[in-house]
């Protein structure tokens, strides 16, 4: 995964990477909320979903410490990241303000 996923958050679409651990439940709860951003910024934004226990150097790289977290990623380099949930408003304004 490791070299994939600096393939996927290389390019000049912004990719939106939700953090996550199938065992944590606001990470379940976040969920709806990722598709449904998804859904309404198709193909302005790449979403991709990181098990942090199955991807343990990428979650190390990026120092997640607590699950969910999301990051925005342009161009290779990390242009936000916050742990906890988020609603779709925030998402939205988020990837809005940064890219």
């Amino acid at each position: 995964m490791k070299g994939n996923f600096h393939q996927l958050t290389s390019g000049p679409t912004p990719v939106l990477v939700d953090f996550y651990a199938t065992w944590c439940g606001p990470c379940k709860a976040q969920l709806p909320i990722i598709k449904e951003v998804a859904k309404e910024l198709k193909g302005k934004v790449k979403i991709i979903k990181i098990d942090i226990d199955k991807n343990q150097q990428i979650a190390h790289k990026y120092k997640v410490k607590s699950v969910p977290t999301l990051a925005l990623f342009k161009h290779g380099k990390i242009i936000w990241q916050e742990a906890g949930m988020r609603t779709k408003t925030q998402i939205l304004k988020i990837i809005k303000e940064k890219t």
